[in-house]
């Protein structure tokens, strides 16, 4: 045990250390905080904790992260304001027609949510209570509704506002912004990809989700047309509030996440939502998501600088480099373990885990940081569907009804997993995806 003790690779013994402790049912930020507390004392004596009490300062005095209780509020109220009803019954309006249509309605309707909420959770829920009765009622295969409600609402893990990114950010090392801007393009490719595949399974498998009868879509297209500006335009504006004005370096994240938190309470009121209850929930529900993802944080920060100190990255590049993997095959490596990960773990344990570890390794490898980020987010969005964790199925099964199965959800969301893969390979093969908007937005500023 001794001799353990003093070799460079004791260090990799803190990452089992910290999944056996989490799958015997401790909290994920005590299981980092212990495992950085015991392998910092065995290392440095008396002196962990001090360099413990300095990592969770660092955390509570980054600047950025106050956009984090910021925009879960904002989705907080977006969800009391009903402006979810009123953009839902606009979006099937004109794809209700088409075979599928009320999946592809379901799938535009998430992607406006996540871009107006930034929280994953939100979106399935409150979408998922809206689309799943019209699809159950024209016979929707169950499979197809709940893949496309689990995928859709995990749309908010990679498209902007998204509280996951201002979280990696920080954890990373990286520009929160310029992260917020690589993930537009990859985040709208991910929904223009469910969507063609929902019009393609469709028109091969008709039955899978039968367009409207026509008496049901005499809607005049003036009605329409003022349906849809009414709901569209202030999601819109609140839109614009947020990701306009960092795009256009008119405010940091952390002030456009004021911007939007601000919007959306207008909105609230706006459409007569906007009561003691409302504000009162809203405020609960950024307390508790506010205080998980800080605390989680805090861990996450004292065991990335146990394991840097203990001269983890030293270790772990000097065990790649023996393997003489290639930087490509290093890459899919670490895409790969993020992947298998996901499997057992929930996306804050697999970004706490390895994007420490990671990001210094890839930039000495030569690949641009902000790219394999966004490799990362979208990995650690595929991680929201995957079984037995599977964080999409668990929220989608506390509102479905009762003729909704455990497997219809389990192989619904199966399609969906290998369309994220899809996604990530196109990423792969074309990474100005993630980079161009990043370098058009800074340089036009």
């Amino acid at each position: 045990m001794e001799t353990l003790i003093g070799s460079e690779y004791f260090v990799l013994l803190m990452l089992p250390g910290v999944l056996v402790a989490i799958f015997c049912g401790f909290p994920v930020a005590f299981s980092l905080m212990a495992m950085s507390l015991l392998f910092g004392y065995i290392t440095f004596g008396d002196a962990v904790g001090a360099m413990l009490i300095g990592r969770a300062w660092e955390v509570s005095n980054n600047y950025v992260l106050a956009a984090v209780p910021l925009f879960v509020f904002m989705g907080s109220m977006l969800e009391a304001s009903g402006i979810a009803n009123r953009l839902y019954l606009a979006m099937i309006q004109w794809t209700k027609g088409l075979k599928g249509g009320l999946a592809v309605g379901t799938v535009i309707m998430c992607t406006i949510f996540a871009a107006a909420t930034g929280i994953i959770g939100a979106s399935e829920v409150v979408i998922g209570l809206l689309a799943i009765p019209p699809m159950l009622k024209y016979k929707y295969n169950k499979g197809l509704i709940c893949g496309t409600i689990c995928a859709g609402g995990s749309l908010g893990t990679v498209i902007p506002p998204s509280v996951v990114i201002v979280v990696y950010g920080p954890v990373a090392g990286l520009s929160v912004g310029k992260l917020l801007m690589a993930a537009i393009i990859p985040g709208l490719m991910l929904s223009c990809i469910y969507i063609l595949y929902i019009l393609i399974r469709c028109a091969i498998r008709p039955q899978d989700g039968p367009g409207l009868p026509a008496d049901e879509m005499a809607l005049p297209w003036k009605e329409k047309l003022i349906m849809t500006a009414s709901s569209m335009i202030p999601a819109m504006l609140l839109i614009f509030s947020v990701m306009g004005t960092i795009l256009l370096g008119l405010a940091a994240p952390t002030e456009a996440a004021a911007m939007g938190a601000f919007g959306s309470t207008i909105l609230a009121a706006a459409y007569g939502k906007l009561s003691w209850e409302a504000f009162k929930g809203a405020c609960l529900t950024t307390l508790r998501i506010s205080c998980m993802c800080l605390l989680l944080l805090v861990g996450g920060s004292m065991y990335t600088g146990v394991f840097l100190g203990m001269g983890g990255s030293m270790v772990t590049e000097s065990i790649i480099n023996s393997m003489n993997l290639s930087s490509t095959m290093t890459l899919v490596l670490f895409l790969g373990i993020g992947f298998t990960l996901g499997f057992l773990l929930d996306w804050v344990s697999v970004l706490l885990i390895c994007v420490p570890i990671f990001t210094p390794l890839v930039k000495n490898l030569g690949f641009d940081p902000i790219w394999f980020s966004i490799l990362f987010l979208m990995i650690i969005q595929t991680s929201y569907l995957t079984p037995p964790m599977a964080p999409a199925i668990f929220y989608l099964k506390g509102i479905v009804p009762p003729q909704i199965k455990l497997k219809d959800m389990f192989g619904g969301v199966i399609p969906y997993v290998i369309l994220q893969i899809i996604g990530i390979t196109l990423l792969i093969v074309f990474p100005k995806l993630a980079t161009w908007l990043p370098s058009v937005m800074l340089s036009f500023r």
